[in-house]
């Protein structure tokens, strides 16, 4: 199987909310998560055959689908689930929100990693919720998370631990002792962990391996909220196909009652099902050679950026984002600077830290390269 990653698709005048941000416009979008290649055939043409059945009712999320997962966690990642843990849902950001309400009283108190991609900074504001913040830092140039900065600002109504892993935008792959470290902070306070995976297929550094929290003790089982999704790894996020993994049944129960009457049951997800059992039955090759593509494209946006005079970019563990600092350029807005030569991307301060950018590698070579030089360019016009 040799899918074809080099070909620039035209994505304009297909409602692409990529490139429609710069619709008319000679910008390159480096930006929001969402890969620029054409998904597994297998799973275009089970649509297709889908699309010809011609009747799209409501639909259910059957026992194949349920056991499809099942299997991927045990052979990807070792982790035995119950089918009946599942929780379907439109989308993680959804499930965000879901689990900060569920978890969380009004006026109780949310902990959430910065920087981090922003849907997690806005839902606990948005459900009535407080929020705490714990920093990653750089360290012998490899990016932690501070738990005694989070513990020091755990109070008796800190009831929730919003985790990004792989994190974006950094791109790290929590170790399992790191994530033991966190288990035993929220042991010790009691807290549940919403742990958000959707980039877990995603692994470009060989030599690591994605860990869900849940499967590190019995305690971090019975205390947590795995969300997971095919959306990021086979380019599917216009379907809105997610699912939540909630072992604990009094929480999946706290869980499905919140989502009542505001968030869709899975009854109307029947593309996203259909899209979601291909990718998991058929999809590995696929995924195998994307991974290939992505390390090849990081490798060379890795040397590129640090040629650069001002910029600076860690090496990335997994996902397709890269994150760039640009703090030595000394811009009053980076994003901006970077949009008016031609290349747009999303902004630090979205994130949390306004001295960085976060560009999306999940594009053709020869789009990349293009985007480099322009970078390169303004760059070089100012330093």
């Amino acid at each position: 199987m040799n899918p074809d990653f080099d070909t620039l698709i035209d994505r304009r005048h297909t409602s692409s909310l990529k490139w429609d941000r710069y619709k008319n416009k000679d910008v390159i979008p480096l930006w929001v998560a969402d890969m620029d290649f054409r998904t597994a055939p297998e799973i275009i043409e089970s649509l297709a055959r889908r699309i010809d059945h011609g009747i799209f009712g409501y639909t259910v999320p059957d026992e194949e689908l349920s056991q499809l997962v099942v299997e991927r966690l045990h052979n990807l990642y070792q982790w035995d689930i119950q089918p009946e843990w599942l929780v379907w849902l439109p989308g993680l950001v959804t499930a965000l929100n879901l689990a900060v309400r569920s978890v969380a009283k009004e006026g109780e108190t949310v902990a959430v990693p910065v920087p981090v991609y922003y849907p997690f900074l806005m839902a606990p504001k948005l459900g009535g919720r407080q929020s705490i913040s714990v920093n990653w830092q750089k360290i012998n140039g490899t990016w932690r998370l501070d738990l005694n900065e989070l513990e020091n600002k755990i109070t008796t109504d800190t009831k929730l631990l919003l985790l990004c892993n792989p994190q974006n935008p950094n791109g790290r792959v929590l170790t399992p002792s790191e994530l033991k470290a966190i288990e035993t902070l929220c042991h010790k306070h009691s807290l549940v962990v919403c742990s958000d995976e959707v980039h877990c297929d995603i692994i470009l550094d060989q030599t690591c391996k994605h860990t869900p929290y849940a499967s590190i003790s019995q305690h971090a089982l019975d205390h947590s909220i795995t969300l997971m999704s095919p959306s990021k790894t086979f380019n599917l996020a216009g379907f809105g196909c997610a699912f939540a993994i909630i072992p604990n049944g009094e929480l999946r129960h706290r869980f499905q009652n919140t989502r009542k009457g505001i968030v869709p049951a899975p009854d109307n997800m029947l593309m996203g099902f259909t899209a979601t059992k291909a990718a998991y039955r058929h999809g590995e090759p696929w995924r195998q050679c994307m991974l290939e593509y992505l390390r090849s494209n990081h490798n060379y946006l890795l040397k590129a950026i640090n040629a650069i005079p001002g910029l600076r970019m860690n090496p990335v563990e997994a996902t397709y984002l890269a994150w760039i600092d640009a703090s030595k350029l000394q811009l009053d807005d980076p994003h901006r600077f970077f949009e008016e030569a031609g290349v747009g991307l999303s902004p630090g301060a979205q994130f949390g830290d306004a001295n960085f950018l976060r560009l999306n590698f999940g594009c053709s070579r020869a789009l990349l390269e293009t985007a480099v030089e322009r970078i390169k360019k303004a760059v070089y016009k100012i330093t």
